[in-house]
């Protein structure tokens, strides 16, 4: 069977990865702790990794709340049973002057990443209300905690905390059907936002939407079943079902919207 089929061409990669880290597992019997995943990433772990009987898989992310995306992944031979401390996670808060500045999420993704630290070492940042906290790897939690000192113009501390400290964000979404002439990127997010495919097109070229957290700026890319988009400054829709064609030969497609 074409491990591949059912994929897209530039998950081919990391696809590769996962099969690695399987073969390590099988071969040295001891458990493999991955980077912080995007949850089309745990989707792709989840279905190769499969009821595999040498090799079993759990995510975690800092909590056990829907609201958490991005988790890292164990997988570990069945002899093991895993706990929160196997994944090696911190969470900060950030103490900040909160009346004379407001910070958003990209703000804080901007901060840490200027360290020189890869995406994938960084979990959630939850905003609730005007407090801020996130989730890192263990490994480079203490040269966060030293080295965030400023975020924008504003000074700031980090104040590590229990895990079970970590704030759910509550995401309602709503159910709508459209129908669209293609299942084109440009096509389906001018629909569910509203906007014109033309603007559609400007923004996607601009680096504003994102296909299953990755940012994407062909706005030809074709959509599929289960494709969570993401436009900048609009929202979030998730691609849940593909019905079929009208008699005028347009797509009919159920999406789910961030209200």
């Amino acid at each position: 069977m074409d491990i591949y089929q059912h994929f897209r061409k530039e998950e081919h990669h990391f696809i590769d990865l996962v099969c690695e880290w399987k073969r390590l597992v099988t071969e040295q019997y001891a458990p493999k702790l991955t980077d912080f995943l995007t949850p089309r990433e745990q989707q792709i772990v989840r279905s190769i990794v499969g009821n595999n009987d040498e090799v079993h898989v759990a995510f975690f992310g800092g909590s056990s709340s829907v609201s958490v995306e991005r988790k890292r992944a164990l997988l570990y031979p069945p002899y093991m049973q895993p706990n929160e401390d196997d994944f090696q996670l911190s969470l900060f808060s950030i103490r900040y002057p909160k009346k004379f500045v407001t910070l958003g999420h990209r703000d804080v993704l901007g901060a840490l990443l200027s360290l020189g630290v890869k995406r994938e070492k960084f979990g959630d940042i939850v905003i609730v209300d005007d407090v801020i906290q996130f989730v890192v790897a263990k490994e480079i939690a203490p040269f966060v905690k030293m080295n965030v000192t400023a975020i924008g113009k504003a000074k700031v501390s980090l104040e590590e905390q229990p895990l079970s400290q970590l704030l759910a964000v509550k995401e309602e979404w709503e159910e709508e059907t459209f129908t669209v002439s293609s299942l084109r990127l440009d096509a389906i997010l001018a629909q569910c936002f509203r906007i014109s495919r033309q603007k559609a097109q400007a923004l996607i070229t601009q680096n504003y939407a994102k296909v299953n957290w990755k940012t994407v700026d062909q706005a030809h890319m074709e959509c599929q079943e289960g494709d969570l988009l993401s436009l900048r400054g609009y929202g979030r829709c998730r691609l849940q079902a593909v019905v079929g064609q009208t008699k005028k030969e347009k797509w009919r497609i159920v999406v789910e919207k961030t209200k």
